[in-house]
């Protein structure tokens, strides 16, 4: 049954297994954020994280037998009726309002809203790799929908460090629900921390 697939490998990223491997990342691999340069172009923003988006001590598990969950199978029909409340406990997910207004600068992956060949513009910024795509959306205090300034190359799932002013505003769309938007003001390749900056 594919809904209880998609519960499983929800549950394998919110447990922190990885659920299979792809262009040289795992289902579920998060990046790792590189520490605040002073006198570089983005020391003007603060680095934060994905996991700055929630408050300390939230859950997305919270509530859920993760041991009922693992010993249903394929077939099981409660699959379904879990991961449709899942869904809903996620929608409530809290938000960080101290971010509202704040010039951040955040390492994900892209899904894009509005790719043109190699080019996006708008696209959800996601924490790890295969979010939104090859398994259900992360809860929306996880997904930053972006629009930035200007276009740029780019493809499906690389990653990226994105600059710019977040605000916390809900959008809705066909690959998942945001809690945050980004008004893009700067995009560059992921590199691993330590690499110079360029």
């Amino acid at each position: 049954m594919r809904a209880f697939r998609l519960l499983i490998a929800s549950l394998l990223i919110a447990l922190g297994a990885p659920a299979f491997a792809q262009g040289g990342y795992q289902i579920g691999d998060r990046l790792k954020p590189a520490p605040a340069a002073q006198g570089s172009p983005r020391a003007a923003y603060a680095d934060i994280d994905f996991y700055a988006l929630s408050p300390p001590g939230w859950n997305p598990m919270a509530g859920f037998n993760k041991e009922a969950l693992a010993s249903m199978r394929d077939n099981d029909p409660r699959a379904a009726g879990v991961l449709a409340k899942m869904r809903e406990a996620w929608d409530k997910a809290p938000v960080m309002p101290a971010l509202d207004r704040k010039r951040v600068r955040i390492a994900g992956f892209l899904v894009p809203l509005d790719a043109d060949g190699d080019t996006m513009r708008e696209f959800l910024l996601v924490p790890y790799f295969g979010a939104c795509i090859h398994v259900p959306p992360p809860p929306p205090n996880q997904v930053i929908h972006v629009i930035m300034d200007k276009p740029f190359k780019a493809r499906m799932m690389e990653p990226f460090w994105i600059s710019g002013e977040m605000r916390i505003a809900r959008s809705d769309n066909p690959l998942g629900a945001a809690a945050y938007r980004l008004q893009g003001q700067r995009a560059e390749p992921y590199r691993q921390p330590g690499t110079p900056w360029q």
